[in-house]
């Protein structure tokens, strides 16, 4: 098996390191045609503004938008959640260019600027439950964003208070924001919506895999699926194609 990185700044270095612990190999992503060598992707944190604007100079989003509606599994980290929304608040004027296909509104550097970067752990119970471990996650926010909204077909996989950070404080902004959250209340930090995977904080900067490995498990399932699809030519079994699993 072989991973996807978009490796255009941030970090993928990380992420293909972890996935190198699980005995998988991590492939740098740059250019549109290199997408057609890989069955999934994760795209990393870093910079978002940056990394739109390589992004959009080697026209890569018209190739991630497809591989993201093809239904591969996709697994953005930080900035590459906020790639995935399909809405996202708090961004510098003009904005910047978004893949889309995650049903939730995020709100870029929510948890505010770099020196207001933390570390929380997460109770991450489905995590626990399919890999193992503690039933928490130490896990690592650098300018992180959140998750304000989710759709219906979104699967939330945690939640942070957003008091427990006492060096936060959320944005002002957010206050007549339509579902936004005050002090003391939750904000999504990791979400799951069919083939896509998504986290605010960095698990690629951690020694603790289970997310990764998590994401290789979609990728197996979502595999499973289409070999699963029988086409016998002049037999008397077809099974449809509508038998392939259908992603939101």
């Amino acid at each position: 098996m072989a991973v996807g990185v978009l490796a255009l700044q941030g970090s993928f270095n990380e992420h293909i390191a972890a996935l190198r612990r699980l005995g998988v190999k991590g492939v740098e992503i740059r250019k549109p045609e290199q997408l057609q060598s890989v069955t999934s992707l994760i795209i990393p944190g870093g910079e978002s503004t940056t990394m739109a604007k390589l992004a959009e100079y080697h026209n890569l989003f018209p190739a991630l938008r497809e591989f993201v509606k093809m239904g591969k599994p996709v697994w953005g980290t930080c900035a590459g959640l906020i790639f995935l929304a399909d809405k996202a608040t708090g961004q510098k004027s003009g904005g910047q260019e978004l893949i889309g296909g995650l049903d939730c509104t995020v709100h870029r550097n929510f948890f505010g600027s770099q020196i207001q970067s933390f570390e929380a752990d997460l109770p991450v119970p489905q995590i626990a439950d399919k890999e193992g471990g503690p039933p928490t996650f130490r896990a690592v926010f650098i300018r992180a964003p959140a998750i304000l909204e989710v759709g219906p077909e979104v699967v939330v996989l945690a939640e942070i208070p957003v008091s427990s950070n006492k060096a936060v404080d959320p944005n002002p902004a957010l206050e007549n924001t339509e579902g936004s959250t005050g002090s003391g209340e939750k904000v999504i930090v990791a979400v799951k919506q069919g083939n896509l995977l998504a986290t605010a904080f960095h698990p690629e900067l951690t020694a603790d895999t289970r997310w990764h490995s998590y994401f290789l498990k979609m990728v197996d399932e979502v595999g499973e699926g289409a070999s699963s699809s029988i086409c016998a030519v002049g037999g008397e079994f077809q099974k449809s194609r509508t038998d392939l699993p259908v992603y939101q």
